[in-house]
């Protein structure tokens, strides 16, 4: 008998569901609509509310209770795309500075038409995979901000708006 071990070096986790908040906490879309708009035209730091307060605690929490881990906020920002926009693809960490870098990014569709995520990482020799997730109304993504990640809005009548958050792992 041979006796072969094996240990798992890295692995690359994603999160992904419905919010459901309890009935009576349910959250009001309208004011994180008017918050990602307010951020993206005035240029301004992302406003706290008591919406973004009750979404983000409960991810964090229930990440923390199923997973074990525990994430802290780092930069909340909002994404505002018009009918047929599409993301640059971008990385949500700072090469030069991963001290410094978020661990996880949530993506979190606010008003969403017919909008996917595409995340892009790489399996041993077979480089450059993607991975496809629609994303919509209520629905969340989590995963590490070292994958490059675009979002494709494949509607041409409304604007669609997501809401992002970048979290430090302890």
């Amino acid at each position: 008998m041979v006796d072969i071990k094996k240990n798992l070096l890295s692995q690359i986790d994603l999160y992904s569901g419905k919010i459901s908040m309890p009935k009576g906490f349910e959250i009001n879309k309208e004011t994180l609509q008017t918050d990602i708009i307010k951020h993206q035209i005035q240029d301004c730091e992302f406003p706290f509310s008591r919406e973004l307060d009750k979404l983000n605690t409960y991810l964090r929490e229930h990440i923390a209770v199923e997973y074990g881990f525990t994430l802290i906020n780092k930069l909340t920002t909002g994404y505002m795309f018009k009918p047929n926009e599409t993301s640059y693809p971008e990385k949500d960490i700072n090469e030069v500075d991963l001290r410094n870098s978020p661990d996880y990014t949530m993506l979190y569709g606010v008003s969403l038409n017919n909008c996917s995520v595409r995340i892009y990482y790489d399996s041993n020799r077979r480089k450059g995979r993607s991975w496809d997730i629609k994303l919509n109304n209520n629905d969340f993504i989590i995963f590490p901000s070292t994958q490059q990640y675009f979002i494709t809005n494949n509607q041409k009548d409304n604007l669609n708006l997501i809401l992002k958050i970048t979290y430090e792992y302890i």
